[in-house]
């Protein structure tokens, strides 16, 4: 044992003095202690004083003694909210947001807060039900539960918080509550302007809902960039689109897409005078196709896959001069294509796949400088007439024009790719400089520094051209000048849409000075863009926003502890016979303990034999983001490895899945006596494993080094292998979900290739090393033959062939020179129709 710090001896003196001398009410220092007991990582500023409001702890706002204010986003918080947050009851502002290992239930003390106005706690991993208890917290305006774990139903109990701006759930099921004479309902809140229930598993109606006492509100509250927002996609609900909605003439944006809507679309819809964006795809709608002619500031509108009756496409669309994209396939359309649709000045983008248009395309005159794509793909079409030089995309794919022999060999005749998206910042001017592996170029300064990074999904664009550098550039100046931050010091990247049609962007934010943001400057920036504070640029639409944990603050010293403060020397000079004192009796204490220490670090430590054998030099592994766990951990949390844990097998050995302490799901690999590596192989494994980070690739979360086991602890990716899902779980996989798998498998294996330092090849590319999450994005998996490949001239390295026959590369397997071109999977790999 080590003799204790100064800064540690001074906490204890501190702790030691009487109430008195603190700023901060006692039930509140009590509550924020007992918060710090169940949290990891929480600010080091929060060790060195017992007063938060005097000492000023970061992330804490207090008024009169009392805290006001917690903002602790993206800082890394783990474990879970003790029931003593309750005690805090002048508290108005709880923003947890991104803290992505902040987990277990949402205690039911939270209804306790009776002056809260602001509780986010986006894109945690809270489990459980929301408590019905959020309905004591009447000042409540902005509720943001999304991008978490929570189950169960919409309490009705939030009917009562009339006050609620922005309401924000997902991952819910069951109706969505409607008041009645023994219970409250969602349809109470007449000052809501933003329903935001996307991504849940919600099933009934929306009966009920929309009051007409909504209507003369949301008319007269405009305070925000959107005045009104309806989101409510990928859910299950059915029965009929209430006619209601079309008195809410404020309304600007709406998307029900991807539920069981049946029957007529209402005729009030025209009444949305309003409307930006409309969604309807992928329901079950039938009747004469909506008449929206009257809705001239459209920009966005997407009726694909429902049941609409046969119909040619109706004249209205070419009266809409605003709109920029229309989305109709599968419409049960027929008829000639008319030519003024592409005449429209603002269109970007046309998608009438899988109808029955027939006749000639004309796609000459006067088209419209901003489309983009025009997708025609499976019609009847038999001539096409193309403005001489198009050199955009379009799909005539599937019809009897490309069975013309003059017509066939035409680009357009076969499937394009859309244009790749170019870099918004430039970075360039900045010549050949390279960072460190968890450091960026800043494209302000050319220097490196840790960024701020994190995604905004924007939930409804209403724009789809994205080679429009232009957007992206008003995206970037309006996030560094309304942020605070140096002028263009913000790296877009990664620019895609979802699955779910949602726009994802990955942004990083550099720091104006110096090479690191401190925490209230992270903890200021993650609330503005999780509380809406910052808004984006007309077309962006509404977004969330979620961060990844930012770990290099600026202001500690290399072993994350702040630096000494003026106040802590005074408190020193104050305390100096007492820490003298103890100094000495913890110096004498440490002696008598050290050889005991010593004698056991050997049994205790798991990295002791690391470093004693010559062939093992080298120390424990440099680990980054990965634990080590104990035997005991893992075997508790498998169930003594019990055979109904067992998710997979292999030649290195068997997976299980387990559940770590605080609610995780694991896969555990776990190495069998034959297959066992050396220590000096096991812990560069784990050095490589712990060093990559992407999407695309299976995360190692830690590893277990003890009692003669060698496992690695992934995280749980829950629909199993590629090959699984094609064969024994008979999961249908269309071309578009193939399309995606091969895609994200691609981008992980070219991260590997092109960002890991040094690079790395993977060398066992095959559908049962492809794991599918709930999404079915890809990840590759299994790193056990990966080799790390350092920059050559010759571009190659020439090592004996590993891998699994039949997946191999035939020119690394014929000359032994392995290569990046030799991960390249393929069909067969992948298990893909060719």
């Amino acid at each position: 044992m080590k003799a204790l710090s100064i800064p540690v001896l001074l906490v204890i003196f501190w702790a030691s003095l009487p109430a008195g001398f603190c700023d901060t009410d006692p039930q509140d220092v009590a509550a924020l202690q007992s918060l710090m007991r169940g949290w990891q990582n929480f600010p080091s500023s929060w060790k060195a004083s017992n007063d938060p409001c005097g000492a000023q702890w970061d992330g804490i706002t207090c008024n009169n003694g009392r805290v006001t204010s917690m903002r602790l986003s993206s800082i890394n918080l783990e474990g879970t909210i003790s029931s003593s947050i309750g005690q805090l009851s002048e508290l108005v502002y709880l923003d947890l947001s991104s803290n992505s290992r902040l987990s277990g239930p949402l205690p039911t003390s939270i209804g306790n807060l009776k002056q809260l106005t602001t509780l986010i706690l986006v894109g945690c991993s809270f489990t459980g039900g929301i408590p019905q208890e959020l309905g004591n917290l009447v000042q409540l305006s902005f509720l943001a539960l999304n991008s978490n774990k929570f189950t169960g139903r919409i309490p009705a109990s939030i009917g009562l918080l009339t006050n609620l701006f922005w309401l924000d759930l997902a991952q819910l099921s069951g109706p969505i509550p409607i008041s009645s004479t023994t219970s409250p309902g969602l349809d109470l809140l007449i000052h809501t302007k933003h329903f935001h229930f996307n991504k849940n598993q919600l099933t009934g109606t929306l009966n009920g809902l929309f009051s007409s006492s909504m209507r003369l509100e949301h008319m007269i509250i405009v305070t925000t960039l959107f005045t009104f927002i309806r989101l409510f996609d990928n859910n299950q609900l059915s029965g009929s689109i209430p006619a209601e909605l079309g008195s809410i003439t404020s309304l600007q944006i709406i998307r029900l897409d991807r539920n069981r809507f049946t029957g007529a679309v209402p005729t009030n819809i025209s009444n949305l005078v309003n409307l930006n964006g409309l969604n309807f795809a992928d329901n079950q709608l039938s009747g004469t196709m909506p008449d929206l002619s009257a809705l001239t500031k459209l920009n966005a509108i997407d009726l694909s896959n429902n049941s609409f009756d046969p119909s040619v496409l109706p004249a209205w669309f070419l009266e809409l001069k605003t709109l920029t994209s229309i989305d109709i396939a599968s419409g049960g359309l027929y008829g000639q294509v008319p030519n003024r649709i592409f005449t429209l000045p603002e269109l970007q983008q046309v998608i009438l796949s899988n109808n029955a248009f027939n006749g000639t395309l004309d796609m000459t005159g006067n088209i419209s400088q901003h489309l983009q794509r025009v997708n025609l793909l499976n019609n009847r079409i038999v001539e096409a007439n193309i403005t001489q030089g198009y050199n955009r995309t379009l799909v005539l794919v599937g019809n009897p024009v490309c069975l013309d022999s003059e017509f066939s060999s035409s680009r357009f005749c076969s499937i394009q790719q859309d244009s790749i998206i170019p870099n918004v910042t430039s970075i360039t001017k900045c010549g050949s400089t390279s960072c460190s592996s968890d450091q960026s170029l800043n494209p302000a300064n050319c220097g490196c520094a840790y960024p701020y990074m994190g995604t905004i999904f924007f939930r409804s664009l209403l724009f789809a051209d994205l080679t429009n550098n232009e957007h992206f550039q008003q995206l970037e100046t309006g996030l560094w000048t309304e942020l605070g931050l140096q002028a263009g010091s913000v790296f877009l990247s990664d620019i895609s849409f979802t699955s779910d049609d949602y726009l994802q962007v990955k942004v990083r934010m550099f720091p104006s000075t110096g090479t690191s943001f401190n925490v209230s400057e992270v903890t200021r920036i993650g609330s503005e863009l999780s509380s809406q504070a910052y808004k984006p640029p007309p077309g962006f639409g509404p977004y969330f926003f979620v961060a990844d944990p930012y770990a290099h603050f600026a202001g500690e010293d290399d072993s994350g502890k702040p630096k000494i403060s003026t106040g802590a020397v005074a408190g020193i000079a104050v305390a100096c016979g007492l820490v003298l004192t103890a100094l000495t009796s913890w110096a004498i204490f440490s002696f008598l303990q050290k050889r005991r220490t010593e004698e056991l670090s050997g049994q205790t430590n798991p990295f002791a034999s690391w470093g004693i054998a010559q062939k093992d030099r080298g120390g424990a592994p440099q680990l980054k983001g990965a634990r080590l766990f104990s035997f005991d951990e893992l075997n508790t949390c498998t169930n003594n490895f019990a055979e109904n844990n067992e998710i997979g097998s292999g030649g290195y050995g068997k997976v299980y899945k387990g559940i770590l302490a605080d609610g995780t799901s694991v896969a555990i690999k776990r190495a069998e006596y034959g297959s066992k590596q050396g220590a000096l192989e096991f812990k560069n494994e784990i050095e490589l494993l712990s060093r990559v980070h992407h999407k695309n690739l299976v995360s190692l979360i830690g590893f277990c080094y003890e009692q003669g086991e060698q496992m690695l602890v992934y995280e749980y990716v829950s629909n199993g292998t590629l090959r699984q899902n094609l064969q024994a779980r008979g999961i249908y996989l269309d071309w578009k979900k193939r399309l995606r798998i091969a895609l994200g498998s691609a981008r992980g294996l070219a991260y590997l290739h092109e960002l890991a330092n040094p690079p790395i090849i993977h060398r066992d590319v095959k559908s049962t090393n492809i794991l599918l999450d709930d999404n079915f994005k890809a990840k590759v998996a299994d790193f056990g033959l990966s080799k790390l490949v350092a920059d050559t001239e010759k571009g190659h390295v020439s090592t004996q062939v590993k891998g699994t026959l039949g997946y191999l590369d035939p020119e690394y397997y014929m000359t032994q020179q392995l290569s990046e071109k030799s991960d390249v999977p393929t069909c067969t790999a992948l298990a893909l129709s060719c």
